[in-house]
């Protein structure tokens, strides 16, 4: 299987290549040739969640935005060990400190480093909540 990057980046080549390598063509043009607007992109999305609605009815109870699309993408390159710093160029992010929220965000990685820590000269046991407390938890 080939990697997904650099099949998107001759893809992204090609299509640009139509353009005739116009200095501000975009990626995503309007009917008029223009970037999307952002209410256009939010427009599209509504109109392609409805669509999905049909095939895929949990949708209807989910909150997508564009920003919800990008965050889980970014969070989804994290998770399959894309540099930190490539993220942030992907988000178009100017430092490096606002991508690093991603990482305190995601509780898998959090796990794995927790994993990985042992208590110094003390065996190592994961808490584990008795029935009474389960009991008062699920009350909440």
């Amino acid at each position: 299987m080939v990697p997904l990057w650099p099949r998107t980046a001759r893809i992204l080549k090609e299509w640009f290549r139509e353009f005739g390598q116009q200095e501000q063509a975009a990626a995503f043009p309007s009917i008029r040739g223009e970037p999307l607007t952002r209410f256009a992109i939010h427009l599209l999305l509504r109109k392609t969640v409805e669509q999905a609605q049909t095939s895929c009815p949990s949708l209807k109870t989910k909150r997508i935005s564009p920003h919800v699309l990008r965050h889980s993408t970014a969070m989804a390159l994290l998770q399959s060990g894309v540099d930190i710093a490539v993220i942030a160029l992907w988000l178009g992010h100017e430092s490096i400190e606002t991508t690093n929220e991603y990482l305190h965000a995601n509780m898998d990685i959090k796990e794995k480093a927790l994993a990985t820590l042992q208590p110094v000269g003390k065996k190592f046991r994961r808490f584990k909540a008795d029935d009474t407390l389960l009991e008062f938890l699920a009350t909440l």
